[in-house]
């Protein structure tokens, strides 16, 4: 497959229309006051399966032929995207398994049974191996969480919208786990506001993409991070990396303090419900205050799938 271009997400957008929400941007005075700055949120914690990655999974769906949507489909994830995988395929009929980390957040697991999904669990490092033999067993069609190019096109939308609806910005800031979210973010921004700048957050216990970009080379995960953000914790993809560096993408890392520090801004504040892994993007905002002071910001707030154990 090509890489994503402007066109294919603009085909996507039309694609999924009516089957996920336009989700609304939101504000917050006292944000705005902290950061000397005016910013708007994308709410993609109010999207269908409660992320954005419901966005990718369908527009996926939706183009497989009729040979490979009635093999079934099949995927590895923490959680967001299995569910968006398991929605996705609900809508058009098709059988869908999903391959999660026996560590895989309760909240999220319970989500993806809701959707109709089954579910193969194994040890977090085994997924890949895992989701290959289940491929090779069942003969169903792989759906990759972030390195799809109709993945990406498909999560493309949200910076799509947001900048529909929002006008001119000088920054947009994302989340980055896989790079699925950010790397359509970065075709949409870079196509549509040339002169914007695009920041990924990302946790410091988490930080393969902060260093990839560092080394200039795609670079490994250090092992078991710790992070709160669990929906992070994914290696950057290889094409994800190479569409951000094309795109001038620059990564922010954020400690689980701040993090934290967001994501009850978010919730006291503004009444939204968000996962620690959306709160890597104001945090990284926050982090930055002297930087961002009088910009025009659009942020996307990835998910709103926790239980809340951060709180502790």
């Amino acid at each position: 497959m090509n890489d994503p271009t402007i066109d294919d997400v603009r085909a996507a957008a039309r694609r999924i229309e009516g089957r996920v929400h336009r989700t609304p941007l939101l504000c917050s005075r006292t944000f705005d006051d902290r950061l000397a700055a005016r910013v708007v949120f994308k709410c993609e914690n109010l999207q269908k399966v409660g992320a954005f990655k419901a966005r990718g999974a369908v527009n996926a769906v939706l183009q497989l032929d009729d040979d490979e949507a009635s093999r079934g489909v099949v995927t590895h994830s923490s959680g967001n995207h299995a569910a968006a995988l398991a929605y996705a395929a609900g809508l058009r009929g098709v059988r869908c398994v999903v391959v999660m980390p026996d560590d895989a957040p309760r909240i999220k697991v319970a989500a993806v049974r809701g959707y109709g999904a089954e579910i193969v669990f194994c040890p977090r490092a085994e997924r890949n191996a895992t989701c290959e033999r289940v491929v090779a067993d069942r003969g169903l069609t792989f759906i990759h969480p972030f390195t799809d190019p109709r993945i990406i096109a498909g999560q493309a939308t949200a910076a799509l919208e947001l900048i529909e609806d929002a006008g001119d910005l000088d920054l947009v800031v994302a989340p980055v786990g896989g790079g699925g979210l950010l790397a359509g973010t970065a075709i949409a921004v870079a196509a549509l506001l040339p002169n914007a700048r695009i920041w990924g957050a990302e946790p410091h216990a988490a930080d393969d993409a902060f260093r990839s970009f560092a080394a200039g080379r795609l670079e490994p995960a250090r092992g078991p991070s710790g992070t709160i953000a669990d929906g992070l914790m994914t290696e950057l993809g290889e094409i994800n990396f190479r569409l951000l560096r094309e795109r001038g993408v620059r990564v922010v890392t954020v400690t689980e303090d701040e993090i934290v520090d967001a994501a009850r801004f978010v919730v006291e504040r503004m009444k939204l419900v968000i996962e620690p892994s959306a709160a890597t993007a104001p945090a990284a905002l926050l982090r930055s205050a002297d930087e961002v002071a009088g910009l025009r910001i659009g942020v996307i707030l990835s998910g709103g799938n926790t239980d809340f154990g951060w709180l502790r």
